[in-house]
């Protein structure tokens, strides 16, 4: 056993790459080897041992028979049910027929061929099942099964009916019926041999339980001998068993009764003459079921504090727009206008989090009516300044978007206010725009306008204004990150630049 020239060990997930750079299967061929690794867990689990997928090198003529006596090892699966053969991993190895006589005469002869050989890598005698793999009738791929020789023991019930299960599997495997092609998506939920089998026979009536799968029973309150019966006859839902065995395909459902909620996965098995039984597994899920429920009135109930607050702030910012046109100070109202700004964009960002699940919010749904909000305020007909947003800062926690809300509105309420003066002439239209930019390091935001510019020796360190001060305070404190003022290069205005570091965000 050697390694492929240009394939270091990789995992199942690139089989479509490792089969494309070293064989000749077509695209159609390698997603039917896909589908394969992608449903064979279970058969190692009924087999009681390792599965091997093999390639050819080279072309595969119509008999089977391959150009070259290399195979390629592409798939590689350990059974849960007991110990594995192999602890390192060997996909990407190339085999030569000489190590794998077995497959070379299943591949050319599109046979199941047992026997034994000694594998040179853990220089032990095992048994070997090789299956060819057809597909468009020609046999593309064999799968080998690979365990300990068994030694004066007997299997007990269970270890008979689960290898049968696996040879009818097998057969399916050489005939072309397996995998399917169609089947519902396997999950990481999806149930395992070990969860609990019950074997039905052509009438979808039980064949045989597990003992796994008769305490899943029994926890649902289902006692009577299950043998002979339907899952109907015992009380449980039996649609996606009907449903399986009429489109001939695997469904998976969830069925549950009083307090127990069992996944049911009804996997049909074929013959000549259509569906010749099925293997339904069965999962425990309840304690699941119940912590994502529980996950659920968590998430609800903080949407609604989240709620809760945005009208609070609401209240506050109405109070205060009340208490405004009760004054008579232009100085207060001023104030008064710049403070029901901020609550507002505050409350901008609780209302986007009543909305969503998590405390996670996508900033931009923040910002759009953020700007609306400032252009509303600083827009008259005699002076009108066009507001532009650009990019994505992705998804930002609660504790970082709220800051930077307030920050972007301070940045646009004071661009507005110095940027744009009323005795300047307006030979152009005032355009401000928000950029936004989300890499590796962290987000940048930049908020560059056309106006007059800043005056000479101006710098946000030692500006005196109270909102440059909160941009100040927020951005290195709450958001410990940086802030810088320059002029654009394509003209006259102003460029704010923040940078908010990965850190902050992630923390």
């Amino acid at each position: 056993m050697r390694r492929g020239p240009a394939l270091p060990s990789a995992p199942v997930a690139s089989l479509a790459e490792i089969v494309r750079k070293q064989s000749r299967l077509s695209v159609a061929e390698t997603v039917h080897l896909q589908r394969l690794v992608a449903a064979w867990n279970v058969l190692a689990d009924f087999c009681f041992s390792d599965l091997l997928l093999f390639v050819p090198i080279g072309e595969i003529h119509p008999g089977g028979a391959a150009v070259g006596d290399e195979f390629l090892l592409v798939g590689h699966v350990r059974p849960s049910t007991t110990q594995t053969l192999y602890r390192h991993d060997m996909v990407g190895d190339l085999v030569t027929e000489d190590e794998r006589p077995l497959v070379a005469r299943s591949l050319r002869r599109e046979e199941i061929i047992e026997g034994e050989i000694t594998v040179s890598a853990i220089r032990e005698r095992i048994r070997v099942q090789c299956i060819p793999v057809r597909y468009g009738g020609r046999t593309i791929a064999v799968l080998s099964r690979e365990s300990t020789p068994t030694v004066g023991r007997s299997p007990g019930e269970l270890e008979r009916t689960y290898v049968d299960i696996f040879n009818r599997f097998a057969r399916m495997i050489a005939s072309g019926e397996f995998p399917y092609a169609l089947d519902d998506s396997v999950s990481k939920e999806a149930p395992r041999v070990g969860d609990g089998v019950v074997v039905l026979d052509r009438a979808m009536c039980v064949e045989y339980a597990s003992p796994n799968a008769v305490s899943a029973l029994h926890r649902m309150g289902v006692h009577a001998n299950t043998e002979g019966m339907r899952l109907g006859e015992l009380g449980l839902e039996d649609e996606p068993v009907r449903d399986a065995f009429t489109v001939a395909k695997p469904i998976t459902q969830e069925v549950e009764r009083g307090e127990v909620i069992i996944l049911l996965r009804c996997i049909p098995m074929l013959d000549s003459q259509g569906v010749s039984g099925a293997v339904v597994l069965f999962r425990d899920v309840t304690e699941v079921r119940q912590r994502d429920r529980l996950l659920l009135s968590k998430d609800a109930t903080i949407r609604e504090i989240h709620h809760r607050v945005k009208n609070n702030l609401q209240t506050i910012s109405s109070l205060l727009q009340l208490q405004a046109r009760r004054t008579g100070s232009d100085d207060a109202k001023a104030a008064i206008a710049e403070s029901v700004r901020r609550i507002q964009s505050i409350a901008l960002v609780h209302e986007t989090l009543s909305r969503e699940a998590g405390e996670d919010v996508a900033f931009s749904e923040i910002l759009r009516p953020l700007v609306q909000m400032v252009a509303e305020t600083v827009s008259s007909p005699d002076r009108y300044i066009d507001f532009e947003v650009e990019g994505d800062a992705g998804t930002l926690p609660a504790q970082i978007a709220t800051p930077m809300a307030v920050v972007l509105t301070e940045l646009l309420q004071n661009t507005a206010d110095h940027a744009f003066p009323a005795e300047r002439a307006r030979d152009q239209p005032y355009r401000v725009r928000v950029q936004l930019e989300q890499d590796l390091d962290g987000v940048t935001i930049r908020v560059t306008d056309n106006g007059v510019g800043v005056p000479d020796g101006f710098s946000v360190a030692t500006a005196k204004g109270l909102g440059l001060s909160i941009v100040r305070a927020l951005v290195t404190s709450d958001l410990h990150g940086t802030i810088d003022i320059f002029e654009p290069t394509d003209g006259p205005g102003t460029v704010v630049e923040l940078r908010i570091p990965i850190e902050a965000i992630a923390s």
